[in-house]
This record gives C-alpha cells, structure tokens and sequence, in this order.
C-alpha cells in the first residue's frame, strides 16, 4: 500500500508547532518572521529526516504562482542561446524560481506545441525566442494576462516586451571593418527568412556596401538547408565563382561554423585568404586558425535585462506596465582572420 504524503499539518502536529510556523520556515521566511533559530533548525531537520517534499501542485492552486518560468529557445545546444538559459537559470534561482528550458527548432509548429502545453501547466510566465510564425499565439498569452518577454527578435506590428541588440548597427559596423581593411567584394550568407534580426542585419551589410560604392553579394539559405548537400553546395558555388568573392560576412555563428568547414575541404589555404566575420562569438572563433573577427551580444546584460522585466510583470499586471522595448549594443572583436589586406 502507498505511503500517505506527510503534509504541513502532520509536521505541524509531530513538533507541536503552529502551521503559520511552518509554513514560514518551509518558505524561507523564517528569520523574517522572528522565529527562533532553534525552532528553525528543528523544523528544518524534522523535515529532512522525513524527506518532506511540499504539493506543488496544491500549492499553485493555492498562491496562483507556480514559481516556474519558460525559456523558449531556438536550439538550447547553441552556445548563445546556452549561455543566455544559463544566466538566466541563476537569476531565477536567487528569486525562488525553477526554469524549463525547451527548443523550438525556429519552427512554428513545435513552438505552438510548446506554448500550449506550459500554458496548460500554469507556469507564471515565458521568456521567448519566438520562430517566425507565432505573433497570434503571443498576443492570445498577453491577452490571458501571462508575462510574456521577447528575446533577440520581435514582432514588428506586436506591442511585446523585448530585449534586442542593435542589429543594424553591429552589422553596418562589422562590414565597414572589412571595407576598411582593404576588402571590396565582401558576400553576405545569412537565412532565407523576415525575421527582424536578420533583416536588420543584412540591411546593414547592404548599407554599408553601397556607401562605400561597392556591389552587394547576398546568400540566403533555408533554415532545413544549412546542414544538407542543398545549403553546403549553394556556398561552394558563391566563393568559387566569377565574382571574385575576396570575403564573407556569416549573419549567424551556426552559418559561420558549417561554412568554415566547406572552406577548408574547398582549399585548406583559402580560409587564410578570404576575410571573415561572424555574427555571435564563441569559444570556436576564439581558437581557430585563423581567430574569426566576431560581433559580440551583451549576455549577460540580455540576460540580466530579460528577467529585469520578467519579475517587473510578474509583481504586477501586464496591462498596469507600458510595453519595455530595451535595445543593447553588440562590440566587434576584431581578430585574424579579418586583418588588412
């Protein structure tokens, strides 16, 4: 036969303490509430000894909080994505919340799978990565009053909160780095997608390129492409062909870590020739040969700004707070493989 759980009121009655008392303790509350360091302790070991574990379930039910928050992610096994879930783990921890983490493969018909199921779980609020398709399924959690943060991109038309970087920017200054180092055909590989980010990435290529009275040369791959002989050959053929690509900016560091390994198996010599920049750094750009010339997102502050807000909605409504747009600013960490010409 199973065991009965025990419950606060067992606890209250085994120690001849008040479940107030209990439940403060068990809250963290203790000291705060001018419990004695002795009873503290005592309910703490009794508690331990046999292996008191709260319903987390009734407790929800009861406060209205699960003390659970998503993260919704693109791929939890790329490092920018990792390190954002990271800092972001440790700030809910010092809160008192418990973080899941999950992946949506920039696919809408995972991340709706996934929406709905955490919704349906009543987790207090989701920090979201959002695949193209999905404003409806957004605006529809804002409606039900859940918090709700955007990251890295955003809904144009969709008044959500958000932390960016400044997309046009870091990519207007990442290519006038190669101009200025001498390099006149500089080729753009990026997604085949109307993700903001991107678009503000490439816009700021294209800007760059043709102030400086240069031509624009634009690859965009499809997301399912980027792994497959499909994607791998459409890169090939841009830096052999007749217009004497003499550089690459990558819009993406997955785009970047795919297409150094086509170029070494096209001449183990030309990766030293072409000049290369990616978008996101990693430990990878830092020690290949040559270094990778990388644009680096703030992520700590991203990280850091996201569950600023998130606690922000989670005190009060959603409706009381006027919609956050935070934009940060990405660094360029020139290295090697973009030296001059």
């Amino acid at each position: 036969m199973k065991q009965k759980r025990p419950s606060i009121k067992d606890i209250a009655k085994a120690l001849n303490v008040s479940i107030t008392t209990i439940s403060f303790v068990l809250n963290g509350k203790g000291e705060e509430r001018k419990i004695s360091k002795e009873v503290i302790k005592k309910i703490e070991d009794y508690v331990e000894e046999i292996n008191y574990r709260p319903n987390q379930v009734a407790q929800s039910l009861r406060t209205g909080k699960s003390k659970i928050l998503v993260f919704m992610v693109e791929d939890i096994g790329n490092r920018f994505f990792a390190k954002i879930a990271r800092i972001i783990e440790d700030i809910a921890y010092e809160k008192g919340y418990k973080v899941l983490f999950c992946s949506n493969e920039n696919n809408d018909k995972r991340s709706r799978e996934l929406i709905r199921v955490f919704h349906e779980r009543q987790v207090d609020g989701f920090l979201i990565i959002p695949s193209p398709g999905i404003k409806k399924d957004i605006e529809n959690l804002i409606k039900s009053d859940i918090p709700v943060v955007l990251a890295d991109r955003y809904f144009e038309d969709l008044d959500v909160h958000h932390v960016v970087i400044n997309n046009y920017a870091a990519a207007q200054n990442a290519t006038q780095h190669l101009i200025d180092n001498g390099y006149k055909n500089i080729a753009f590989i990026s997604i085949d997608t109307q993700q903001i980010q991107m678009k503000d990435r490439a816009r700021g290529y294209r800007d760059a390129v043709q102030q400086a009275g240069l031509s624009p040369t634009v690859l965009e791959l499809p997301f399912e492409e980027i792994h497959k002989p499909e994607g791998k050959n459409k890169i090939k053929a841009l830096l052999t062909g007749s217009n004497g690509i003499d550089s690459v900016f990558f819009s993406t560091n997955y785009l970047t870590q795919a297409s150094l390994e086509i170029i070494k198996e096209l001449d183990p010599k030309l990766i030293y020739d072409l000049g290369i920049v990616t978008f996101d750094d990693n430990e990878f750009f830092r020690i290949n040969t040559p270094s990778i010339t990388a644009v680096a997102q703030p992520l700590q502050e991203l990280g850091e700004e996201l569950m600023r807000i998130m606690f922000k909605l989670l005190k009060k409504s959603d409706k009381e707070i006027p919609v956050i747009k935070s934009v940060l600013d990405a660094e360029l960490l020139p290295r090697e493989s973009s030296k001059k010409k």
